[in-house]
């Protein structure tokens, strides 16, 4: 009884079979796995038509038996790149070609779902050999790029790690409705100044009502802070904590960093600088 293959090309030996290479066989088998499981390999896609990846039965190195495939070339539109009706497999699929342009992962033939890879992206897609005729291609969604998702929501709470976040200048946060609400201006000093926006608070510019008649205290504004929705009696604002010194404390203070400097021995002294080579590069 001959050998049969799997449709990513392990061999199948039967019963009694391939005396004397049996063992070479094992390890051909061995390898195709190894490939399947982790294999990385490159696959150039170009403009002159689809690409159609295939199979070799009992061979290494065929391009639909790694885990990880790489699209390169340069390319004008958007190609396919098919692969036989009977693969069941998972794949890392990079798109890594020049000309801005989508490669897509699919079937030979059928209507069944296939994978889009944009250009620069990386993709998992899975292929399912699901329908004889019209099998199916999917893939499963990766965090994007927060330079590709103009509106990123978050889940939860922010929590910056220790780290700080960097806002433009005259950039800042505003609300649902698109009012700002911090406006922070780059200044000279090391502190940043924060302007608080008037759409930080409730309420409009107009008088509330009458100055006389009402009985009730006059108002000029519904910001004021008085008023609920206004604004903040002396808000918080960035401090500096510089401190300014003369110059005997501050001449004082170096004579001090340098004692103690000497005293470990990580201050040296020279008179005189010589170089046996005067060159900068």
């Amino acid at each position: 009884m001959a050998s049969t293959y799997t449709p990513l090309g392990v061999e199948l030996q039967a019963t009694g079979e391939n005396a004397g290479t049996w063992g070479t066989k094992t390890n051909t088998n061995l390898q195709i796995i190894e490939q399947i499981s982790g294999g990385y390999t490159t696959q150039a896609v170009s403009d002159s038509g689809d690409t159609t990846l295939s199979v070799s039965d009992g061979s290494t190195g065929a391009t639909l038996s790694h885990r990880v495939i790489e699209f390169t070339g340069s390319l004008t539109a958007s190609r396919n790149v098919t692969i036989p009706l009977d693969v069941q497999n998972f794949y890392f699929l990079k798109n890594a070609t020049s000309g801005s342009q989508n490669v897509v992962f699919k079937y030979a033939t059928g209507t069944g779902t296939s994978a889009t890879v944009t250009n620069g992206k990386t993709v998992i897609a899975y292929a399912k050999a699901d329908d004889g005729t019209n099998p199916n291609i999917s893939t499963i969604s990766l965090a994007s790029d927060l330079v590709d998702d103009t509106t990123p929501q978050l889940g939860g709470n922010l929590d910056t790690n220790s780290f700080m976040i960097d806002f433009d200048d005259a950039h800042g946060i505003r609300d649902e409705n698109g009012n700002e609400q911090l406006i922070f201006e780059t200044t000279s000093s090391a502190v940043n100044h924060i302007d608080i926006t008037n759409a930080a608070t409730g309420g409009g510019g107009a008088k509330p009502r009458p100055q006389k008649g009402s009985g009730r205290a006059r108002a000029g504004t519904t910001r004021s802070p008085i008023w609920r929705t206004g604004g903040v009696t002396f808000a918080a604002q960035p401090k500096t904590y510089n401190k300014k010194i003369n110059k005997k404390m501050y001449k004082g203070a170096l004579n001090c960093i340098f004692n103690e400097l000497l005293k470990r021995k990580r201050l040296y002294l020279s008179d005189k600088l010589t170089f046996s080579d005067k060159k900068t590069k």
